[in-house]
């Protein structure tokens, strides 16, 4: 009998010992998970040694067709969701779950020797859709423009279309970049070059940020700055166990340090 016991004591632990041993699989945006989700990551580690993360950034639309097939647990998007994504993870049997975890603002970006420094959101448009073709219709030197984007499965490459574009779509002499580190080697790399990143990557080496009708990307300025938004983390269903504990972490006062220090607009920021 002792030994019946001692056996369904340890069977009865083992769920529990699975539990503390899960792994978080992470989809979606680049611009959250190049660097803010990892770094939440990190921090949420030292609170909960036991789970390890999975973190995948290839571009918001991935965080819904994962979370529809049951490969993850997160879904990150610099955009919200859209009907038809919600359809598929219905059609699924998906219910999404939606948390509002930073702001960000896409912020235009030109070569540090470009002169010019300033653009009105006409002009950012006309630019993009290659209706303004040489810097000297904007102010600058004689040179033709290069347009670097997002590619089509990026959130932040939609919305800007809807943003800044009015719906219109971008030149098709505009190269597609993977994600925002790489739009800001080109552009930081040609004297032509322009192109738009994350707050958090306006610092990036041989880039200049541009004003847009005078206002500057900044956290004092993200309620009037013309390219700001929400990001997201998405789950299936009302999140529980490890994810539920991640999610928390994300939306407490030490996730807003890490989305601050990152360069984030924290929530309690937006309030």
């Amino acid at each position: 009998m002792k030994s019946l016991l001692v056996l369904l004591g340890l069977i009865s632990a083992l769920p529990c010992s699975l539990n503390a041993q899960t792994t978080l699989r992470i989809r979606g945006s680049d611009t959250l998970g190049a660097k803010l989700v990892p770094q939440m990551a990190e921090a949420f580690k030292k609170q909960a040694s036991a789970v390890s993360f999975d973190i995948a950034a290839e571009g918001s639309s991935t965080a819904f067709t994962n979370l529809a097939s049951g490969s993850a647990e997160i879904g990150m998007s610099s955009r919200r969701i859209k009907a038809d994504e919600r359809a598929l993870c219905r059609a699924k049997g998906v219910s999404i779950q939606e948390f509002e975890v930073a702001w960000d603002m896409i912020v235009i970006v030109v070569n540090k020797n470009n002169p010019v420094g300033e653009l009105s959101k006409k002009q950012v448009l006309k630019i993009f859709a290659g209706d303004i073709t040489d810097w000297s219709e904007v102010g600058g030197s004689p040179g033709p423009i290069s347009i670097y984007t997002r590619n089509t499965s990026s959130g932040t490459y939609r919305d800007f279309i809807n943003l800044a574009m009015k719906g219109r779509e971008y030149s098709r002499n505009s190269q597609k970049m993977a994600g925002n580190e790489q739009i800001a080697s080109e552009v930081g790399s040609n004297a032509n070059g322009i192109g738009y990143v994350g707050l958090a990557y306006a610092g990036s080496k041989g880039c200049k940020v541009v004003s847009i009708e005078g206002v500057s990307p900044s956290v004092a300025t993200v309620k009037d700055y013309p390219y700001s938004r929400p990001t997201y983390l998405y789950t299936n269903g009302q999140p529980t166990g490890n994810t539920k504990a991640f999610i928390d972490y994300c939306l407490s006062p030490g996730g807003d340090e890490i989305v601050s220090k990152v360069g984030f607009v924290p929530m309690s920021k937006m309030k």
